[in-house]
């Protein structure tokens, strides 16, 4: 059906239009609302946020490491301390053009070929944000001809800040451990990127760790005004940083420097303590690493070597080390037996053994010492005083006094790697073996050995409650030395008679005669005491102990040896363990190593002298003996290959923590395990009896 088509009105058509103009024009205010309101967004709200977009554009701002505080000793010379250093690095994401960009730092900062091969390795390895190494020191004008180059060469990085320093290398190293650059995983956990600028370390074993919060400081800023190419215009307002806080510590810097050097070439530690107060005046573990090499950046070559040293001088010998004390526990066990009622004038005979049911023990005397008392089998070091003695009282008697003379104790001082060592007794063997506590146990315990086991801390601060007679606490920190220390629970005059055994071990023709002070008026008491390390085979026993002398290093018996001086008045005490020294060498054992350490307290003067006479012989000191080693390793045919070995070592482990020294730590628990086990045999230490330094006077 055909419609008739409408016709609009004039009308009609006017509202029409009038409604597409309303229309067009709402939308065309909402779009102009809408672009106004992000306008007032963009201008108002989110004003500083483009600011600082378009300022980034214009400055370039890079943190500034905050300089490290210092560590610095009793009277404030520098341990630890930061120098000036002009460095450049690389970072791997920002190169454009390697070998170009390698060229032109060669001709800049007239690198070498060793040095070109360890920054092309440690290129190979290094995260693409991790800063690396090309030149530390570096003079100003290098340094300034690189950063005038800068712009034409992307992934190079200037830095001009302060490095870390350690003025007594070696000697210090296991106390103030290390700094070294932040690793991947501490970014990844933190994104501070603080840790991403070049020329920052974060510390990395002993105090440095410990104390990183303390010694850190904060950042500052560096702006400066570039172009769009990234060419310098000029230098605006820098925000300085905040340095750390410098950290007293209660080590005497010449002592500890002095006990490093006079260690010689053994392994093993010392320490040193003021008997008023507990501060630690040195506490040193040789041989070590030298923490500047760490902190700059170690090479593989000499981590290698490091670990294949086989008197791990990657350890903490001090905190890690735990050996079996020997006889310095006899002034102990003395103490132990006059509070248990025990006169001190009651003799035993020495025959030079003992029959126990069926197990034969010995005296490191095999003619014997004849009758002994208290006084006396201290002097002489008479194991079958000792033998019979605690056969009688019973080891659990014992073991509350060494515990109270700090031996298996626990010690709030700043390092993360203590290791603490074994007191026994009934219980803890019932509880740890599942088996009863024996006659033979407590022989073994009675001269040190057995399940007795106790790090040289442990040892000093036992030598530094007999000396003072009371409960002293050790102390590192300036800031947290502990005061009034409570006496001990022990008569005095029982204390006495133990300090006047001590007296008799070096003035009284004891063993330790060879530590003699030749100071007027000034007299040192002390204990000598020995470790074995290895399984005596009754075949051996049969046909005669070898000597130390005869056997490996590994093989021969731990020294040790404890003191206090002055004997009358006592104001220092010490502690030195050498690993398999045996007694081998005489100016190179404890009790003289002990008489120069005492010496240099009281006068100083004397003691550098001993050392300067006797130092030379073994290859002069620590500096000259370290760079002798690495020259026989570089030319040894085990050294890695030049490329490998220039490479950072950028996997190391902090040396406490090295593969090296747990191998040391299992080897030394392993050795431990078969003592008990030959213990449980009827054999052991106690069978053969201990040795003493062959020469006492």
């Amino acid at each position: 059906m055909n419609r008739t088509p409408r016709i609009a009105t004039e009308a009609q058509q006017g509202y029409t239009f009038s409604r597409r103009a309303w229309l067009l024009g709402a939308m065309q205010i909402g779009v102009g609302s809408v672009l106004a309101g992000r306008m007032g967004w963009l201008s108002i709200a989110e004003n500083e946020r483009y600011n600082l977009l378009s300022e980034n554009n214009r400055v370039n701002m890079t943190l500034i490491p905050p300089r490290r505080g210092w560590l610095v000793d009793r009277h404030g010379h520098a341990i630890a301390d930061n120098r000036t250093d002009f460095r450049v690095d690389l970072i791997p994401d920002r190169i454009v053009d390697e070998e170009r960009t390698l060229a032109a730092l060669r001709d800049l900062l007239a690198l070498t070929d060793d040095d070109l091969l360890r920054v092309r390795a440690d290129l190979k390895r290094a995260a693409g944000f991790q800063p690396v190494k090309v030149a530390e020191n570096v003079s100003w004008e290098r340094f300034a001809a690189v950063q005038v180059r800068q712009p034409e060469l992307p992934g190079v990085a200037p830095t001009r800040g302060f490095a870390r320093n350690y003025p007594a290398g070696a000697a210090v190293a296991h106390l103030t451990g290390y700094v070294g650059v932040a690793t991947a995983e501490q970014y990844k956990q933190t994104r501070d990127p603080l840790l991403l600028t070049p020329g920052f370390k974060v510390g990395k074993d002993g105090l440095e760790k410990t104390m990183e919060n303390e010694l850190r400081g904060k950042p500052g800023a560096k702006r400066i005004e570039v172009t769009a190419r990234g060419k310098l215009v000029a230098e605006l307002a820098t925000r300085p940083d905040v340095p750390g806080k410098t950290q007293k510590l209660t080590i005497d810097s010449g002592l500890q420097e002095y006990a490093a050097r006079r260690l010689g070439t053994n392994s093993g530690s010392a320490v040193v303590f003021d008997c008023h107060t507990g501060e630690m005046l040195a506490m040193v573990s040789m041989p070590a690493y030298d923490p500047n090499s760490f902190s700059d950046g170690i090479s593989h070559m000499e981590w290698k070597m490091l670990s294949a040293d086989d008197h791990v001088p990657l350890m903490n010998k001090v905190t890690q080390g735990l050996y079996p004390p020997g006889s310095t526990v006899k002034p102990m066990n003395g103490l132990a037996l006059l509070e248990a009622g025990i006169s001190p004038d009651e003799r035993v005979y020495c025959s030079g053994a003992m029959r126990v049911g069926s197990g034969l023990f010995h005296c490191h005397k095999r003619r014997g010492h004849g009758p002994m008392d208290l006084r006396g089998a201290v002097a002489q070091s008479c194991d079958i005083y000792f033998y019979e003695m605690i056969r009688r009282l019973g080891y659990d008697k014992v073991a509350p006094v060494a515990r109270s003379l700090g031996m298996g104790e626990k010690f709030d001082l700043p390092f993360a790697t203590q290791r603490y060592g074994t007191v026994p007794d009934s219980v803890w063997k019932e509880r740890k073996y599942k088996t009863k506590w024996t006659v033979a146990d407590s022989l073994n315990a009675s001269i040190g050995q057995g399940y007795v086991l106790s790090n040289p801390l442990q040892l000093a601060v036992m030598a530094m409650r007999i000396a003072s007679g009371r409960q002293v606490q050790p102390s590192l920190l300036m800031d947290r030395v502990h005061g009034n220390a409570p006496l001990l629970p022990y008569k005095e005059e029982h204390l006495q008679i133990v300090r006047e055994s001590m007296w008799k071990v070096v003035n009284g023709g004891g063993t330790g005669g060879a530590s003699r002070l030749y100071l007027p008026g000034i007299d040192l008491a002390a204990k000598t005491g020995t470790a074995q390390v290895r399984r005596i085979t009754m075949a051996e026993r049969r046909t005669g102990v070898l000597r130390n002398s005869q056997l490996p290093f590994k093989l021969r018996d731990h020294a040790l040896f404890i003191c206090f001086a002055p004997s009358d008045k006592p104001r220092y005490a010490a502690a030195i363990v050498l690993e398999h020294n045996g007694h081998v060498i005489r100016n190179l054992d404890t009790p003289m190593i002990g008489k120069d350490i005492m010496t240099y307290l009281f006068d100083k003067e004397r003691a550098l002298k001993a050392l300067a006479e006797v130092e030379p012989t073994w290859g002069g000191d620590i500096r000259t003996r370290m760079a002798a080693q690495e020259a026989a390793y570089r030319a040894a045919a085990n050294a890695p290959s030049p490329a490998q070995g220039a490479a950072t070592e950028t996997d190391a482990p902090a040396p406490t923590r090295a593969p090296a020294v747990r191998q040391a730590t299992d080897a030394s628990n392993a050795a431990q395990e078969a003592t008990v086990s030959d213990i449980a045999n009827g054999a052991g230490p106690a069978s053969v009896g201990t040795t003493e330094p062959s020469d006492p006077q």
